[in-house]
């Protein structure tokens, strides 16, 4: 009978926080999905045409477009706490969003607060010892503190705070895109090193054959 009762309130626990563990969703930032195209994204800012910035094409097209906030739509008006919001494309597909907040916005919060004004939209974090890289982005460090994490086995979500900036951050992005771009960023790197070395021998022959063409030619017209 005991046993019973303990199975009968454990399905009740679990049905009371199935609501809960649904309204967690951690693929979305307000308007915004991870995984939404650039032409979905475009129907919720006030950029168009969308100015992208194209960081490589080969072996995928990565792209990025940078949003400050602050204009006269309906977004922006209810968007006070950000200051700018970095979107990373990987073939077309949203996989990373960084979030900056704004420094007025948030004088005066400790990570404490942050944690709590995030966790009532994401639910309860874990604090791992750990670091997030910005592979393309200027305004941060190539890599940053992690203050806490929410994530599931598709999505995961940090807050961190730029040393660079003095801002808190919030990094969100697809484990599976992330994956996927950071070892197309890296094969491109690995390409351009392997294409460097051959486009400085085809420089340097270009240059000693111009040379060699000009004296040529000056030796059949001088005249002392």
């Amino acid at each position: 009978m005991k046993m019973m009762r303990r199975v009968v309130f454990s399905l009740v626990m679990i049905l009371l926080s199935a609501p809960l563990i649904r309204g967690q969703d951690l693929s979305k930032y307000r308007g915004f999905s991870l995984g939404m195209s650039l032409p979905q994204l475009s129907s919720q800012v006030d950029l168009r045409p969308l100015q992208t910035k194209l960081i490589q094409k080969h072996p995928a097209v990565i792209q990025e477009l940078t949003c400050w906030l602050g204009g006269s739509s309906d977004y922006s008006r209810q968007t006070d706490s950000v200051w700018q919001i970095f979107f990373s494309f990987y073939n077309g597909e949203l996989f990373r969003i960084l979030v900056t907040y704004d420094q007025d916005a948030t004088h005066g919060l400790t990570a404490e607060d942050m944690v709590q004004a995030i966790s009532t939209k994401y639910g309860t974090p874990t604090r791992p010892v750990g670091e997030i890289s910005f592979p393309t982005n200027e305004l941060y460090r190539s890599t940053e503190k992690v203050i806490a994490r929410w994530e599931d086995s598709q999505y995961s979500i940090n807050l961190v705070r730029s040393r660079f900036l003095n801002s808190f951050a919030l990094v969100m992005f697809s484990k599976r895109m992330d994956a996927q771009a950071e070892a197309a960023i890296a094969k491109s790197l690995k390409m351009k090193g392997q294409e460097d070395p051959q486009k400085e021998i085809d420089r340097q022959e270009k240059k000693t054959g111009d040379l060699e063409a000009a004296r040529q030619k000056n030796r059949r017209i001088f005249r002392r």
